[in-house]
């Protein structure tokens, strides 16, 4: 994913998906540009879903979450949880100012931005966020099918987030999928760290961070 991320990065700073860009946010729109394609209620439950990948939606998640944990003694998947959000918050606001892309020009916008474009700070966060919860509920299940559907609503969720930010014209495609790619590698990476440590410093009887 870090990758693939790096070679997305590149393309954009040399200008080369800018045609893509532009043709998939052109067709989310109808005659009018000002328009997004369908009705307007479907037009305001995609700003509630690009809630879900916002700063105060996600500050709520995670400071229940880790309530939770807390309320579990479970110090340790605190730490790792925090982690998790101040390191990836973090990671997308010096990305973001690396990069300094402009917001999308070609449509108006839905909702207000005061950010730069690239990566995609909704997705990156959401991603890091969500699939951090997602992992640590599902490792706390016995039975493959809970972990499937755990995970798989933590991976929607962040999909649909992203989506959210193209329909309504506030980001380039490119800053959703690079949001993505970068949200996804820091996610796992902090698992594996939170493995690698437990492992090391606690015994093998702790070798996962789950909730139970």
């Amino acid at each position: 994913a870090f990758l693939a991320f790096t070679e997305l990065a590149d393309d954009v700073l040399e200008g080369e998906n800018h045609q893509i860009d532009t043709t998939i946010l052109l067709m989310m729109r109808s005659a009018d540009l000002a328009d997004p394609l369908g009705p307007p209620w479907f037009e305001e439950m995609m700003r509630d879903i690009t809630a879900l990948g916002g700063v105060a939606v996600l500050t709520l998640v995670t400071i229940s979450a880790a309530i939770y944990l807390l309320l579990k003694r479970r110090k340790d998947l605190v730490l790792y949880l925090a982690a998790a959000a101040v390191t990836g918050t973090v990671l997308s606001n010096l990305l973001k100012a690396g990069f300094s892309r402009p917001r999308p020009d070609v449509v108006p916008h839905e909702i207000v931005v005061y950010t730069a474009s690239f990566p995609s700070g909704h997705s990156l966060v959401a991603a890091v966020i969500y699939l951090t919860l997602g992992v640590l509920l599902a490792e706390a299940q016995t039975r493959y099918r809970l972990k499937i559907y755990i995970l798989s609503v933590a991976i929607i969720v962040t999909l649909l987030v992203g989506v959210s930010r193209i329909y309504l014209g506030v980001h380039w495609p490119s800053d959703v999928l690079a949001g993505w790619l970068a949200g996804t590698a820091w996610a796992f990476m902090l698992w594996i760290a939170a493995h690698y440590y437990m492992n090391k410093y606690r015994g093998n009887d702790a070798d996962k961070p789950s909730v139970e």
